[in-house]
C-alpha cells in the first residue's frame, strides 16, 4: 500500500473511533431486511481461544482474512482503530446495503468529515478466534481497505507483537 494513503487511512481508522455505539443488525447473502443479521457458526465469546499468529507484511502492516458469514474478508490490523470498519465493497460481498439517507456522521478524519452506517456482525472469525456480536460500521466512500479495530481485538484476551508477528489468543 502507498505510503501517501496511510494518513488518510489511520486519520478514518480515528475518526471511525469516535463513532458512538448502537447501530442494526443487517442482512446477510441470502438477502434478507435490514432487521435480519450477518450469521455463520454459532460464536465463542468467552475470550479464550487456540491463538492465531498473523505475520508482519512487507509494507509493515498485519493483514487477516476473516470469515463473516462464510466470505472471507481482508482486513488491516488497526489497533488504533475503536471499530471494525467495512468499504463498500466488502459490504456489498457481505450481502450488506445501505442509502445515502442511512449514513451518519462517524468522526471526521484528514480529507472531513467521514459518514458510514453502523451494523451489527452477527458472527466474524479469524482462524479460531471467533466472536458474535460485533460492531462496526460501513465506510462506502474513502477506505481502500477494511479495517479490523478494537470492538473486534478488545474482545480477545491477548494481543502481542513480538518482532514480526502479532499473535491474537
Amino acid at each position: 500500500m502507498d505510503s501517501k494513503l496511510l494518513l488518510p487511512l489511520f486519520a478514518i481508522a480515528i475518526a471511525v473511533g469516535w463513532f458512538f455505539p448502537g447501530g442494526e443488525t443487517v442482512a446477510g447473502k441470502a438477502g434478507g431486511s435490514a432487521s435480519a443479521s450477518v450469521a455463520s457458526a454459532p460464536a465463542q465469546n468467552d475470550g479464550s481461544f487456540d491463538p492465531v499468529t498473523l505475520d508482519r507484511r512487507e509494507d509493515g502492516h498485519f493483514y487477516a482474512t476473516a470469515d463473516i458469514g462464510g466470505t472471507p474478508v481482508t482486513f488491516l490490523v488497526d489497533t488504533g482503530a475503536s471499530m471494525v470498519a467495512l468499504t463498500g465493497n466488502d459490504a456489498r460481498a457481505l450481502g450488506l446495503s445501505w442509502s445515502n439517507g442511512d449514513l451518519q456522521h462517524v468522526g471526521r478524519g484528514v480529507n472531513g468529515d467521514v459518514f458510514g452506517k453502523p451494523v451489527m456482525l452477527e458472527n466474524v472469525a479469524i482462524g479460531d478466534v471467533e466472536l458474535g456480536s460485533v460492531r462496526a460500521v460501513i465506510i462506502p466512500n474513502g477506505l481502500d481497505i477494511s479495517l479490523l479495530g478494537q470492538s473486534f481485538l478488545e474482545r480477545i484476551d491477548n494481543v502481542r507483537i513480538e518482532g514480526g508477528r502479532m499473535t491474537l489468543g
